[in-house]
């Protein structure tokens, strides 16, 4: 597979590395160096487009990838008001988008984990939930798109929960997600059930961002050659 990286810091160089491993080939890496390389007919040489950028400039690569007719992978974060945009633009042009706030298998898993405890914790208002994200103190977003995703599930099953803060709140009907930038740290999510009791905690951590790279190739690998829209729950099978 000819896959094309719009984004080559971190995570694009790891991308790379676990796509030639797998034995793809990278025809276009487009950095802030190369901006002018990211046009139609460059794009469609590829078989599928893999974005990871920023909150400023992520709307608009996906759509230029959807506009060369071809597979777009996303994994920025920070522009989620306008992904409903994006999914009405990618049927609009038959198009294929799968966007994830996490690409690690074990992530996914852990949010299939999140939403089944959610379930269990739902009749019992005596636990009180948070959400605690850490990150590397270059992340430019917060809370990670990680943790708005914990967030929004757990408001679905925990309905007293009206929405969530980035912050310590004391209304009740707030979900607080704390937000932490230290280094290293490739990420770790944490969902904690507190009562004057005892407490229940499930926690993911990122040792590299292998994990990352790796479900971000499987991605590709999934999307190339569909039509539609799609979820890393697709592409993992649940």
């Amino acid at each position: 597979m000819k896959i094309a990286l719009i984004g080559y810091g971190k995570m694009g160089r790891a991308i790379e590395a676990i796509a030639l491993s797998r034995g793809h080939s990278v025809l276009l890496k487009v950095s802030s160096h190369n901006l002018q390389e990211l046009k139609a007919d460059r794009l469609r040489e590829v078989d599928a487009a893999i974005e990871f950028t920023g909150p400023e400039s992520a709307y608009d690569n996906i759509i230029r990838g959807l506009d060369a007719g071809i597979p777009v992978v996303c994994g920025s974060t920070g522009w989620l008001t306008r992904l409903e945009e994006v999914r009405q633009y990618c049927r609009q042009t038959n198009g294929s988008f799968l966007y994830a706030s996490n690409f690690s298998v074990g992530v996914n898993i852990f949010f299939e984990l999140n939403k089944r405890l959610a379930t269990l914790m739902a009749p019992h208002p005596d636990y009180e939930p948070r959400i605690t994200e850490i990150h590397h103190t270059e992340k430019k977003d917060a809370p990670s798109g990680t943790a708005i995703t914990l967030a929004e599930q757990l408001l679905e099953k925990i309905q007293r929960k009206k929405g969530w803060v980035n912050h310590i709140s004391d209304n009740l009907d707030e979900l607080e997600i704390l937000s932490e930038r230290m280094d290293p740290a490739p990420g770790t999510h944490i969902v904690a059930y507190g009562s004057a009791i005892d407490s229940i905690t499930i926690t993911h951590e990122a040792h590299s961002r292998k994990g990352f790279a790796t479900g971000a190739v499987l991605a590709a690998e999934f999307l190339a050659g569909k039509k539609g829209i799609y979820r890393m729950s697709d592409v993992l099978g649940f």
